[in-house]
Formats: C-alpha cells, sequence, structure tokens
C-alpha cells in the first residue's frame, strides 16, 4: 500500500529574535556583492562577530562558483515565462538554496520558488523557519527522499532547473530520473560517493577477466584491483549519466566545479534540454553497459526509447 504523503509541517510561529548584527560587504571581500551577511551568520558561514574560517571560506567558494553556473539558467528561463521553478535535491542544511534566494530570488516578484527537498526532518524544519525569519515566501523545504519526490503532489508537474550537490550514491541518479520526470530544462549536478556501479563490476569480476582473456583486448584489467575497481565504477557511473541524459535529448556539458584542493567531489554536470538526436547516444549508452557487463544497470541508465519501449510491453 502506497504511504499517504506528509505535508510539510508549518513553521512553528517564532519569537521576535534579533537577527545577528552584520557588518557590511565591504568588509568581506569572499563576499558578494548584496548578499546578506545575518543570513550567513544564521546558516553558521560566518561567526558571530562576522568572521569567516578556513572551512566556511571554502564552502562559501564552492556555492558561489555553482551559483555562477545556475543564474544564467535562470535568466534563460525568465526570458521564456515569468517565474522560474528549482528543486535543491538532498538539500541539506540548504546553502546553495538560501543563497541563490538571496542573491536571485528575493527580488523576483512573479512567482519563483525554491524546494529544497531533505530527508533529515530536523534540517527541513530548521530551514523552514529560517525561511520564515528572513521573509522568503518562494522557499519550501519538504522531507522527502529524492525517489519518492518523483511522484509526489506537493511538487509542481513541471520543473524548469534540478540541482543535486553531492546527493550521495544512487541518489544523483534520482534526481535525474525526477528531472526527467518533470522535463526539467535544465540540470546541474555534482555527483558524490557512487557505490553501485562498483559493485556490479565486482560480483561480475571472474566473468568479465574469463571473457577478456578469451577476446584479448584485457579491459577488465582496469577494475581487476578493489582500489581500481572503486575508481573506475565512479568514473563510468557519471559516463553513464552523461549518455542517459544526451539519450534523453540534453546537450551536456562536464567541468570541475572547484580546484581539488577543495574538493575530490569535484565533477560538474550541466544539462540543457536542446531537443537533440536521441538514436547515437542511446546506441552508445548500450554498447557501453554491455562492454562492461553491466546490462542488469540497464533500467537505471535508461534511453527514451528503451524507456518507451518498456512501457509498450508492459502495457
Amino acid at each position: 500500500m502506497k504511504r499517504a504523503e506528509r505535508a510539510p509541517k508549518a513553521a512553528k510561529a517564532l519569537p521576535a529574535v534579533a537577527i545577528p548584527v552584520a557588518t557590511t560587504t565591504e568588509q568581506h571581500p569572499d563576499i558578494r556583492p548584496g548578499q546578506s551577511i545575518a543570513l550567513l551568520q544564521e546558516l553558521h558561514i560566518l561567526t558571530r562577530d562576522g568572521k569567516l574560517n578556513q572551512d566556511s571560506r571554502r564552502k562559501l567558494k564552492q556555492v558561489y562558483h555553482l551559483v555562477q553556473f545556475i543564474e544564467p539558467l535562470l535568466e534563460q528561463v525568465l526570458q521564456d515565462h515569468a517565474g522560474v521553478t528549482l528543486v535543491d535535491h538532498g538539500a541539506g542544511k540548504s546553502y546553495l538554496g538560501f543563497i541563490l534566494y538571496d542573491l536571485f530570488f528575493k527580488n523576483l516578484q512573479n512567482g519563483s520558488h525554491i524546494y529544497g527537498i531533505e530527508t533529515r526532518d530536523e534540517l527541513v524544519q530548521k530551514s523552514q523557519e529560517l525561511a520564515t525569519r528572513f521573509a522568503f515566501p518562494g522557499m519550501s523545504f519538504l522531507n522527502l527522499s529524492v525517489a519518492a519526490s518523483t511522484g509526489s503532489t506537493l511538487l509542481p508537474q513541471q520543473i524548469d532547473v534540478v540541482t543535486a550537490l553531492h546527493a550521495c550514491n544512487t541518489a544523483t541518479d534520482d534526481a535525474i530520473h525526477f528531472a526527467l520526470t518533470k522535463r526539467a530544462r535544465f540540470i546541474v549536478l555534482v555527483p558524490c560517493c557512487q557505490a553501485e556501479v562498483a559493485s556490479v563490476l565486482t560480483k561480475n569480476k571472474s566473468r568479465a577477466l574469463k571473457n577478456n582473456a578469451l577476446i584479448g583486448n584485457g579491459l577488465a584489467e582496469l577494475w581487476r584491483h578493489p582500489l581500481h575497481t572503486r575508481e573506475f565504477g565512479s568514473q563510468i557511473t557519471n559516463v553513464l549519466r552523461c549518455l542517459q541524459l544526451e539519450a534523453h535529448g540534453y546537450q551536456v556539458s562536464v567541468t570541475e566545479l572547484v580546484g581539488w584542493e577543495h574538493s575530490m567531489k569535484n565533477e560538474l554536470i550541466v544539462a540543457s534540454y536542446k531537443n537533440l538526436p536521441r538514436q547515437r547516444p542511446s546506441e552508445r549508452l548500450q554498447q557501453m553497459l554491455q562492454t562492461l557487463g553491466l546490462e542488469e544497470m540497464g533500467q537505471r541508465f535508461f534511453s527514451e526509447q528503451r524507456a518507451g519501449a518498456t512501457a509498450e510491453v508492459a502495457i
């Protein structure tokens, strides 16, 4: 039986709490003009006396760099229609959502909205309370898994922009599925730890090594050692994700989010829906799965044509 969806809890009435006394952005060269110092203090990026430690500076740099990629996408959406809807999966403490809202959304008067999706209820409640305190009416937070959010009636049928910053393991794939279901125009991903493909490679390793010996291409040597299996599995996971997006008509670019000295989880995938031809990337996707013995992953990494064929069989 499908569990009834739980509506987001209303934010508790807050006592009159003074927002921390903020210094000006001119005193903080790391902070963008117009950014609320008080908000950064509430997010614990700045200390109460307005200081920025090394860890917070690193975190802020990552978020700002991501914002630089997202803002032009939001502008493109607004050129086509009034109001932009963004869903941030695995929102955590919602650093990205709050900073985006503060810098871009708060001055819009067109129904634009940010939804933060997070499984930890205490973070959902804290984020909702903070949005209420700063009078950010266009922010909502839902206690849902990424997978559950795809069919949730608490979200609009169509979403303009989908983000997933460090959504662990298969949560990034669930975010992609969400974006495809919601016909998102833009998808911005920073994948995190990825173990599922590596586990399948490990399970099929003996067969792959045997087949490679017969064929003579030695490809399975790339994941013969456990450490290489983990690293190769992570790399292949993101390659498959890009092929999947291309097989649904998206134009995909892959780059670094920030320098490696700031984070090892550093790959940024940006997908823009362009209604591009699907056949060739679909063929490459299937070829990749077959070559690596990952056919069982076909339900996770699927092309538009394959999804349509599966639906027809089900009917």
